[in-house]
């Protein structure tokens, strides 16, 4: 089976969409299913066998992003599809109206991933729009492209209720990303922080991820101001960049917090991220618009435990309560939870233990034999298990 998917995002650009194709298109791979790319050109990539990078440019107020030419994605899209079995497009843009395009034109069934819940996010970027307008707008122009799929994938059973509530009469499968377990073991903890001089005994609260309003990373500084009262040596590490760093450190500077915030922007996926997860002692999340989480997942993993608002897409990782713990949604209750957990390490010393094993349960090739039998529902050909066996292997 050959599989196009079709993005206007992709590494070198760092996200969670990004991470979610990379991850299902090398193991569909190893299952046999070949997996062509149609994503942006940012400026320096090495030519990758099946990745096909159309030329973009930077977005106004987001270089990190850019933005492909219309004419030029639909014509790549085309011509990548002829002999592909089924499109999967993955982000909302351009390359939403190219692949559907494309799969309408060749007869092939199209399926897409929803991966951000929009109505949640265009406040903070458009702040003098009423937010209920700005709400209006999302819900009208998701339900518009997911009733014009043939199929759905959504990251969790939140997102699925979302999109129902939208109206969006496609069918929805609830299928999350996966993660590559062996990735996130083996960090050096010694390493990472005496690169950062951080001390070998003091504690970490750890946050990776986009540095954008909408993680709520304002949330996690409000919350420390809190659990610095009872560990005063307390220290939060954010990884990541992003539209909002530079709001985040004046905010640091006015709670007078610049002693205890480290900022250290991207970090290799490779190498860095293992050790940097492998430095802390605790991952600290309040991002209450995720699809999913997979940062949590990576955590834990890492055999990192998590302290989490257990929101949206975050909920069906951290309602088991395995390797986790999820105060309310308040700072105060945040800070204390995250001072007690430091504070009391023979307490909590069994989330440790928990975290890895409970991440096993969410493997890469878990995730996506589902995806392959989906893509093979969808083709009309029945699938083989041995296929799961094989990425195994």
């Amino acid at each position: 089976m050959r599989v196009l998917m079709v993005s206007d995002v992709y590494f070198p650009r760092v996200n969670g969409v990004s991470t979610s194709i990379e991850t299902f298109r090398k193991t569909l791979h190893r299952m046999g299913i070949e997996v062509r790319l149609v994503v942006p050109h940012y400026g320096a990539e090495a030519a990758e066998q099946g990745v096909i990078r159309v030329a973009g440019r930077p977005l106004p107020g987001d270089p990190e992003d850019r933005l492909v030419g219309w004419r030029s994605m639909h014509r790549e899209v085309l011509a990548a599809a002829q002999d592909c079995d089924l499109i999967h497009i993955q982000t909302p843009f351009i390359a939403h109206y190219a692949g559907l395009k494309a799969a309408r034109k060749l007869g092939l069934p199209v399926v897409a991933t929803y991966h951000t819940l929009f109505e949640e996010y265009l406040q903070h970027y458009a702040p003098l729009i009423p937010s209920s307008w700005l709400r209006g707008q999302a819900r009208a122009f998701s339900r518009r492209q997911c009733n014009a799929l043939d199929g759905i994938v959504v990251p969790s059973t939140a997102m699925r209720e979302r999109l129902t509530s939208y109206g969006v009469k496609t069918p929805l499968h609830v299928l999350p990303t996966g993660i590559p377990l062996e990735r996130f073991s083996g960090g050096s903890r010694h390493a990472f922080r005496y690169k950062h001089g951080i001390l070998s005994t003091r504690p970490v609260a750890l946050f990776v991820g986009r540095v954008a309003h909408e993680k709520n990373i304002d949330f996690l500084l409000q919350a420390l101001v809190h659990a610095l009262k009872t560990r005063p040596d307390l220290l939060l590490v954010i990884a990541g960049e992003g539209p909002a760093t530079e709001d985040l450190k004046r905010r640091v500077i006015a709670l007078e917090l610049r002693d205890s915030v480290h900022f250290i922007g991207y970090l290799d996926r490779q190498k860095e991220l293992p050790d940097c997860y492998a430095a802390a002692d605790v991952f600290a999340f309040a991002s209450q618009t995720e699809t999913q989480g997979l940062v949590l997942l990576e955590a834990m993993a890492a055999g990192l435990p998590v302290i989490a608002l257990a929101e949206m897409g975050t909920r069906d990782i951290l309602d088991a309560q395995r390797g986790a713990i999820t105060p309310p949604a308040e700072a105060r209750a945040f800070g204390e939870a995250l001072a007690d957990f430091i504070n009391r390490p023979a307490a909590w010393s069994h989330l440790r233990h928990e975290a890895p094993e409970y991440a096993r349960e969410w493997s890469d090739v878990a995730m996506a034999g589902r995806l392959a039998g989906l893509y093979a529902q969808m083709v009309g050909r029945k699938f083989d298990p041995e296929m799961v066996s094989t990425a195994t292997a």
